[in-house]
């Protein structure tokens, strides 16, 4: 039975091998802001659609009626843009769905940082389509 123990105790477990860094490299950014009533959503992207990274505002400590305000948005934005600067960012496409109060605060932001440049601005808000039905006639 000693020997069971010893020999237990012996046995190595599997190394987890590290995850390898991604070397990408990127001069040309897709900046994604998406706002709405309650909550602000930025996404970065390279201009093949892959995304790089993204948050909510939920995810910088913000609750509740604070996380659709234009400050939430830019101290958003600069997490996202100091980190996208390390894969060698240097102009971004800006595009805004819904109407909300991020705008501000993410140009504020760009601004502020100002090592990385705007090369388009674009506004895909949806519109509706097809509207809502009208009254229907009285039947006499």
């Amino acid at each position: 039975m000693a020997t069971e123990k010893s020999t237990a105790s012996t046995v190595a477990a599997p190394k987890a091998t590290p995850k390898k860094k991604r070397d990408t490299k990127i001069t040309t950014g897709v900046l994604t802001v998406k706002t709405t009533e309650n909550n602000t959503m930025i996404s970065l992207a390279d201009e093949n659609g892959n995304k790089i990274n993204g948050w909510g505002t939920g995810l910088i400590w913000y609750k509740g009626s604070k996380k659709s305000t234009s400050y939430a948005a830019e101290v958003l934005t600069k997490q996202i843009l100091k980190e996208a600067q390390r894969y060698g960012l240097k102009e971004i496409i800006v595009i805004f769905r819904w109407p909300g109060l991020a705008r501000d605060g993410v140009f504020k932001a760009i601004n502020e940082i100002g090592l990385i440049d705007i090369k388009c601005v674009k506004e895909e808000t949806p519109i509706q389509f097809g509207w809502c039905k009208g009254a229907r006639p009285k039947k006499i």
